[in-house]
């Protein structure tokens, strides 16, 4: 109501302490309560007299009328009834047909973009079906090096 913070509160009790007393403060506050709430009182039965004399002279209702009037929200949607005929003049069965054409060309590619990606499938597919080639032959064990010939005694020369 009055724009004050926490900090100017504080500053305004530590200003009361001072000033009044920690004896008398309680008192002074209570006091303070009681007040403001008799403005509020006040200021309730002020705005509730108001409206009910408004509602007496009819200025409720014809601020009512204005706001229905004015509103964009339902201006636009009643006017829309109005254009469209809202039974489904022509405007709305042409655009009917529109949306019924543009529903089957879209089922259309639908099913034309399904069966060619089938199509691929079945493609990509096929080599795996084929018949495994041979598995290439096992490589032959390395050979294992001969155990040496015994040498044999050559016969003596003969002279």
């Amino acid at each position: 109501m009055f724009g004050l913070g926490m900090s100017e509160m504080v500053l305004i009790g530590i200003v009361a302490l001072i000033v009044i007393g920690p004896k008398d403060l309680p008192g002074m506050f209570r006091a303070m309560g009681q007040f403001t709430g008799k403005a509020r009182g006040m200021a309730r039965e002020f705005s509730r007299a108001m409206e009910a004399a408004a509602d007496e002279s009819g200025i409720r209702d014809i601020s009512n009328t204005i706001r229905s009037a004015s509103d964009p929200k339902k201006f636009g949607t009643e006017k829309l009834k109005e254009a469209t005929g809202f039974s489904g003049g022509p405007a709305t069965q042409a655009l009917a047909e529109e949306r019924k054409a543009a529903k089957a060309k879209l089922a259309d590619d639908l099913a034309k973009t399904q069966q060619e990606n089938a199509a691929r499938a079945a493609v990509k597919a096929e080599p795996a079906k084929a018949p495994a080639a041979k598995a290439p032959a096992k490589k032959p064990a390395p050979r294992k090096a001969a155990p040496p010939k015994p040498v044999a005694d050559k016969p003596e020369e003969q002279a």
